[in-house]
């Protein structure tokens, strides 16, 4: 089946109006519910100081090299492979867009790569955020954990109390409502 005419409707008879936006009045029995959130895992992520890049075009460039941490959930547990790192962009109106590129390894050896991007926002510059939200993708081997390739993620981002070089991310899966 032609995946763009099953989008627009033309796939099959009766769905024509499956992509268009529903009008006002619409029974509520045919419209998606909204999603809803599960608990995936939450991470400790140990961080060095922060490598300044300097003033770009785009705002204002900072390195954020990940030097390892822990991860644990219902479903999966581990640790932070030092080498990743997260390249922040402090924009002219003051929020970080944040993108980090590392790898976890679960308890069972599972290599997990972690592509995590989002925007954080403090009107003080530091803690607490008013706005600290990520959107995190994984890359990882069929298996016990290929799961996280099938969903799509919120994280939330926070200060690890005592230590300035840690943040704590917090991961939930988007599940259909």
């Amino acid at each position: 089946m032609d995946r763009r005419a099953l989008l627009m409707g033309l796939a099959l008879p009766g769905l024509a109006t499956a992509g268009a936006p529903q009008a006002a009045g619409t029974p509520a029995a045919r419209r998606p519910g909204a999603p809803r959130l599960e608990f995936a895992y939450e991470a400790t992520v140990l961080l060095a100081p922060d490598v300044m890049h300097g003033r770009t075009p785009l705002g204002t460039r900072t390195r954020a090299p990940i030097t390892g941490g822990t991860f644990a959930g219902p479903r999966l547990k581990g640790t932070i492979v030092p080498g990743g790192a997260d390249w922040q962009l402090l924009r002219a109106d003051g929020y970080l867009v944040l993108e980090a590129d590392y790898f976890m390894t679960a308890s069972d050896g599972t290599p997990i790569r972690v592509h995590n991007k989002g925007l954080w926002h403090s009107p003080t510059g530091d803690w607490p955020a008013d706005y600290a939200l990520t959107t995190p993708e994984f890359e990882v081997a069929l298996g016990p954990h290929d799961w996280l390739n099938r969903h799509v993620f919120v994280g939330t981002v926070g200060p690890v109390a005592g230590n300035a070089l840690a943040v704590q991310i917090t991961v939930f899966s988007v599940l259909p409502g």
